[in-house]
C-alpha cells in the first residue's frame, strides 16, 4: 500500500486544467485513492472527484496538488498553513518558480510520492492583522502601496520595537524569501534562498535617501508604522488588495518558518529556475547565443527532446512512448527564448528522429499538429 490515500486539487480559476486533473483521477482510481476537490472547481471539468469544502478537503488530504501557476501555488499553500500535508505543484502555463512538474510527468510525480521517493522544502509566511481587525497570512508578501491621489507611502520600520529607518515610497514590501523572486524583486531587493528564514524589507520607488533593502532574521520583531505624512494606503497581501491603512495606522509583522510544505524531486533548482524566470545574464549567458547553434537532444530518460542554445535548455518537447509508436505530446519554449523559431526546431527534429526510425508518429501536441499543418510533406 502506498502512502497517499487522499488527494485535493487546487484548480487555476481560468486555466484549462482538464487533461491534469484526468491524469489523477485515473491513476487514483487504479490504487484506490480518493480525490476531492472543491465544488466551484471542479464543476467546471466532468470528472468523479468528490466535492466536499475547503474545511473537509484540508483535513482529509493527505497530499494537495496545485494545477495552474505560482498564484495557484500560494493560494494552496495557505490553504494548508501550518499543517504537515505536502503540495505538488503542476504547471499549467508558463515557467514559474513552485510548480514542480509539467503534465507529462505528472503520473510518474504521483506514482513516486506514493512510494515517498521525494523532499520537502519548507516555506516561511508572514502574517499580520489588519486594521479592521482580520488575521492575513502571506507566502510572497504584505506591501503597503500608495494609493494614486493620496500621497507617497511614508511608512517607518521598527526592529525590536527601536525605529529603524522611515521610507518615502511607492510601496514598503515585507517579503519572505519566497517572495524574494515577486515584488521585492522588483523593487530591486535581492534573491534569496527558500532555504533561508528571514524577512527581506524593501522600499519600491523610494524617494528617500536610504533606499536599501533590509534582511532579518526571522526571530526579530518587525512593525510597520503608517507615519503623519503618508497617504492612505493600500494592504497587498500576495498582490491582492486586502485592506486599507491611514495615517497612524501600524502592522506588526510575524514571521511563520515552516509554514508549508512544497514536494521538490531534484530535477530542477531554485537557482536553475531563478535564471530562467528572470533572465539573469552573467555566466549563464540566458537569452544569448546564435540561433543557428542550437542543438536538439534526445533526453530519453526524461522521455523529452530538447532544444539546448547557449549552454541553456532553452525548450523541451515532452513524449512518451507506446510499443514502437512515439506520442508527442506538449511542446514548451521558456520565455527568455521565444520568438526565435526554436519550438519549430524541436519538432522538425522530433519528427526526423521519428522518420530515420521508422515510428509513427500520434501528435497530441497542438504545437507538433500545427506544424505538420504548414508542413504536409512531412504527413508521413
Amino acid at each position: 500500500m502506498g502512502m497517499v490515500k487522499v488527494v485535493g486539487l487546487v484548480l487555476h480559476p481560468r486555466r484549462d486544467c482538464g487533461s491534469a486533473v484526468d491524469t489523477i483521477v485515473n491513476w487514483a482510481a487504479d490504487r484506490g485513492v480518493t480525490v476531492l476537490g472543491l465544488p466551484d472547481e471542479i464543476t467546471r471539468i466532468a470528472c468523479s472527484a468528490v466535492a466536499v469544502s475547503q474545511e473537509e478537503m484540508v483535513e482529509r488530504a493527505g497530499l494537495l496538488v496545485s494545477l495552474g501557476g505560482d498564484g495557484t501555488m500560494l493560494r494552496t499553500m495557505r490553504l494548508v498553513e501550518g499543517r504537515k500535508t505536502p503540495v505538488l505543484g503542476v504547471n499549467v502555463g508558463r515557467l514559474g518558480f513552485l510548480a514542480e512538474v509539467d503534465l507529462p510527468d505528472l503520473s510518474d510525480a504521483l506514482s513516486a510520492i506514493d512510494e515517498h521517493d521525494f523532499t520537502v522544502e519548507t516555506r516561511t509566511a508572514v502574517r499580520t492583522v489588519l486594521p479592521d481587525g482580520r488575521a492575513v497570512t502571506a507566502f510572497n508578501d504584505i506591501a503597503l502601496v500608495r494609493v494614486p491621489g493620496h500621497g507617497l507611502a511614508a511608512v517607518g520600520i521598527r526592529v525590536e520595537e527601536h525605529g529603524f529607518v522611515n521610507y518615502a515610497a511607492d510601496a514598503v514590501i515585507v517579503s519572505t524569501p519566497t517572495g524574494s523572486t515577486a515584488y521585492s524583486f522588483s523593487a530591486g531587493g535581492p534573491i534569496v534562498s527558500p532555504n533561508v528564514e528571514a524577512l527581506i524589507v524593501s522600499a519600491a520607488a523610494a524617494h528617500s535617501s536610504f533606499n536599501r533593502s533590509l534582511v532579518l532574521d526571522t526571530s526579530e520583531k518587525v512593525s510597520l508604522d503608517v507615519l503623519p505624512t503618508s497617504g492612505r494606503l493600500a494592504i497587498e497581501v500576495d498582490g491582492i488588495i486586502e485592506g486599507y491603512a491611514e495615517p497612524g495606522a501600524r502592522l506588526d509583522i510575524q514571521p511563520l518558518p515552516g509554514a508549508a510544505q512544497v514536494i521538490r524531486f531534484g530535477r530542477t533548482s531554485f537557482y536553475e529556475r531563478a535564471r530562467r524566470k528572470l533572465r539573469v545574464e552573467g555566466s549563464a549567458q540566458v537569452g544569448s547565443g546564435d540561433v543557428t547553434d542550437a542543438v536538439v537532444v534526445d533526453s530519453f530518460e526524461q522521455q523529452r527532446y530538447e532544444v539546448v542554445l547557449g549552454g541553456e535548455v532553452a525548450g523541451m518537447l515532452h513524449y512518451r512512448r507506446h510499443g514502437d509508436r512515439i506520442e508527442l505530446l506538449h511542446t514548451e519554449v521558456d520565455q527568455a527564448f521565444s520568438g526565435r523559431g526554436l519550438a519549430g526546431r524541436l519538432a522538425a527534429a522530433a519528427l526526423a528522429d521519428a522518420r530515420s526510425r521508422s515510428t509513427p508518429v500520434t501528435a497530441t501536441c497542438p504545437f507538433v499538429a500545427g506544424y505538420l499543418e504548414r508542413h504536409p510533406e512531412l504527413r508521413d
